[in-house]
């Protein structure tokens, strides 16, 4: 809005008067637009990290998801007209398109089935198991008692020079690309929000070897592997007339390392209620709130 040109008056009312309508127009303009959490149908898709397994209380044993996850706590705050918590742990991009199988094998059909045209909000939370996330933490934690100050798990990934982790994120852009876009389609005036992964390790130093039992030197690699997992998820976000919420920079000092108090995420042996390296019901409410916070953003 081009700047008020204010002409010259000999009657102070009349200045006084400009002057305050001036001003009016301008905190009008400044003042941001609140925008407010929907209220009428809510479809939650995504993997494990939605779902929360071993999270009292369970409630889809196949799926392994909790009634205490952050889209449950999610459309209680927000009044849901109706909703569908369709994530399953185990899930990837082909379970939200085209269905899969769930812990105990029985069939799960698309989670996309469950958006349709009335649905206001989606929340996603995709890509972790399409670089094969969970295995990696595993085969790092196995690779570190053999050199637990040095750095077998990049060794490996990054043999012959190029980095495998960092190539199987940019081979997934495609995936979350299709999946937001067949969001659309089945919900074109929804408001669509990917969310990121929360903090698994810590976000400075290297670690706390051997309660989380990853390699010292490994621990910035897997730090990098997280920050570019969540860097792709923004960036297709983004480029398909998405939001993304970010779950990390609201986790950081809450990481696997920090005492059973604090932390969002479990380690390896978990000391609350939750899978291991596995968000507990602490780091559900805090992606919830992170979430919470993005849509009234």
């Amino acid at each position: 809005m081009p700047r008020p040109r204010l002409p010259l008056l000999r009657a102070a009312t009349r200045l006084a008067a400009l002057t305050a309508a001036t001003a009016g127009v301008l905190l009008a303009v400044a003042a941001p637009a609140s925008a407010a959490v929907p209220s009428g149908r809510y479809v939650a898709l995504g993997d494990s990290y939605t779902a929360g397994p071993l999270i009292p209380s369970q409630v889809d044993l196949n799926c392994l998801r909790s009634n205490r996850n952050y889209p449950s706590l999610v459309a209680a705050s927000a009044g849901s007209a109706s909703f569908a918590d369709v994530s399953c742990s185990g899930a990837t991009t082909d379970d939200i398109l085209y269905g899969g199988s769930g812990q105990l094998g029985i069939t799960v059909p698309p989670q996309l089935n469950a958006v349709t045209s009335s649905t206001a909000l989606v929340t996603v939370q995709i890509g972790g198991n399409d670089i094969g996330f969970s295995g990696i933490i595993g085969e790092c934690a196995q690779a570190s008692l053999s050199s637990p100050l040095g750095s077998p798990c990049k060794n490996r990934y990054t043999a012959g020079g190029t980095d495998q982790l960092q190539a199987r994120i940019a081979a997934t852009v495609p995936k979350v690309t299709t999946v937001l876009q067949a969001i659309r389609r089945a919900a074109p005036s929804a408001r669509v929000v990917v969310l990121g992964y929360p903090a698994i390790l810590p976000d400075s130093g290297y670690g706390c070897w051997p309660v989380v039992p990853i390699a010292y030197q490994d621990v910035p690699y897997l730090r990098t592997i997280e920050k570019s997992l969540n860097a792709m998820l923004a960036g297709a976000a983004a480029a398909n007339g998405a939001t993304y919420a970010d779950v990390y920079t609201p986790s950081i000092g809450r990481d696997a390392c920090k005492s059973s108090g604090t932390r969002w995420v479990e380690g390896l042996v978990p000391q609350n209620s939750a899978a291991p390296f596995h968000p507990n019901a602490r780091g559900e409410q805090g992606m919830s709130s992170a979430l919470l916070a993005t849509l009234n953003s």
